[in-house]
């Protein structure tokens, strides 16, 4: 029994992996490799001289090429099968883990009498989107090559911290039973925002912030369809595991 339920959260961890990477190459990718030029310095933002005006006439200069010439920008796609390659098989492993991660605690929660149909599994997909991405993204956003960030010992403890903070807080809201349960949630939902994720003393960087946004936008849409799909790959695939 436990080495169906195993192989179930693999089999939707891996799918879930696999249409990860799949919208991360065709949506994500390109913007990360647009920032990479800049990082480079095959592109620069905002240019002292030369370029192609998009401003018309305010004296900003985007997209243009060191040298000051109006050369067309370096191609910022393009397959790469070994870089490819490595990015599905390392997202086929981080969404396995989860997947094995959110089973655990669908477990537990028909262990305290609370059945998890698929349906249901559509909200455990959004609550594990909530916990592991877009609480962190309030105070860190998805950073691109080239921008100003702190220290990533710093980021990775706090991020951490944000995490479990976040997917208690989910917990205690969902299966709380009085205003006190739901009360220690709000604190411990808020706490790491209250305290502040770590952040450079200088916002520089060679990378726009146009693109940082468009880059944070496409990275948190991507993983809420993937998580969404995570939740109902797994409680399915549990419901049948189990019988």
């Amino acid at each position: 029994m436990l080495a169906r339920l195993l192989t179930s959260a693999l089999i939707a961890g891996a799918a879930a992996g696999l249409i990860a990477a799949l919208m991360q190459l065709v949506f994500v990718q390109p913007v990360l490799l647009h920032a990479e030029l800049y990082e480079g310095g095959e592109l620069t933002h905002f240019a002292a001289e030369g370029g192609h005006d998009h401003d018309h006439g305010h004296g900003a200069v985007t997209d243009a090429a060191p040298s000051g010439d109006h050369a067309v920008p370096p191609e910022t796609g393009g397959i790469d099968p070994a870089r490819d390659g490595l990015s599905v098989l390392f997202s086929i492993l981080v969404y396995a883990g989860y997947a094995l991660l959110l089973t655990g605690a669908i477990a537990l929660a028909e262990n305290r009498g609370h059945r998890v149909t698929p349906r249901e599994g559509l909200l455990w997909g959004l609550a594990g989107f909530i916990a592991v991405q877009l609480a962190p993204a309030f105070g860190l956003a998805p950073e691109l090559p080239g921008m100003a960030a702190a220290d990533i010992t710093q980021r990775e403890i706090w991020w951490l911290v944000t995490v479990l903070l976040s997917a208690g807080a989910l917990w205690l809201i969902a299966f709380g039973r009085n205003w006190a349960a739901w009360g220690v949630a709000i604190v411990m939902a808020a706490l790491p925002h209250l305290i502040g994720a770590p952040h450079p003393v200088e916002l520089t960087g060679p990378t726009p912030p146009e693109l940082a946004a468009q880059f944070a936008g496409r990275a948190l849409g991507v993983g809420l369809v993937v998580w969404v799909l995570l939740g109902l790959f797994t409680a399915s695939l549990w419901s049948r595991a189990r019988g």
